[in-house]
């Protein structure tokens, strides 16, 4: 694989994570901006994005930094794993939003509320960018205008077509294996078991996405049976 193709590929990952586990953001700040003019809305969005998206680069940087502490690539790893199930299974969030009342209640309420509820982005966005911040300041770059624009387009087309949450959640689950296996406390048994390490991010795939799937149905017919 070309550098360039691999970097292609990394950047396309960041995007499509940060959409996929993004669409809450898009939420906080519409609650965020409900009760201003139309005007001052439209500059609290611009303004709040844009300075989001520069606080959450220079976190993920942070986190990026973190990673190399003993055992937090593993844990990590398994925190997106919960994330990623979370996700296939569609558990919704309740959103305690103050509504700004002037331009800059507004904006603050945007980008502290990115912060706190983009800390799994920005752990998912860490593991798959393998520490390099270009590859996350382009990503987000990308991602975030694309989410706040186009949030009802990204919501509606996971609505119609729900494998796109499967595959989403598919590949936070690959960033989450490939995290494990970056741990250097585990690299020794995944050198010594090379063939099980290289099955091992599709076995986790199948199996969170399978019990996430056998979960869903199961749920849908009790619901079905209820009505």
């Amino acid at each position: 694989m070309s550098d360039e193709l691999g970097a292609l590929l990394f950047i396309l990952k960041i995007i499509f994570i940060d959409i996929v586990l993004g669409g809450d953001n898009a939420v906080v700040i519409a609650l965020a901006c409900r009760r201003l003019p139309e005007k001052q809305r439209n500059r609290a969005i611009f303004i709040g994005t844009f300075l989001a998206v520069i606080v959450r680069i220079g976190l993920t940087a942070m986190v990026v930094s973190l990673l190399n502490i003993p055992y937090l690539l593993l844990a990590g790893g398994i925190f997106l794993i919960l994330i990623a199930f979370r996700l296939i299974m569609n558990k919704e969030e309740k959103h305690h939003v103050k509504a700004g009342t002037s331009l800059f209640s507004a904006i603050r309420t945007i980008v502290f509320a990115d912060i706190v509820m983009g800390l799994d982005n920005m752990l998912a966005i860490a593991g798959a960018s393998k520490g390099n911040i270009g590859f996350i300041a382009i990503g987000l770059l990308i991602s975030v205008p694309i989410i706040v624009w186009g949030s009802k387009l990204i919501l509606i087309a996971m609505e119609r077509f729900p494998v796109l949450i499967y595959a989403g959640g598919g590949i936070l689950v690959y960033t989450a294996a490939e995290m494990i296996m970056s741990e250097p406390k585990l690299s020794p048994f995944f050198s010594n078991y090379q063939h099980f390490a290289a099955l091992f991010p599709a076995l986790l795939i199948a199996l969170i996405v399978t019990i996430g799937w056998f979960s869903n149905l199961v749920l849908s017919n009790q619901l079905s049976d209820k009505s």
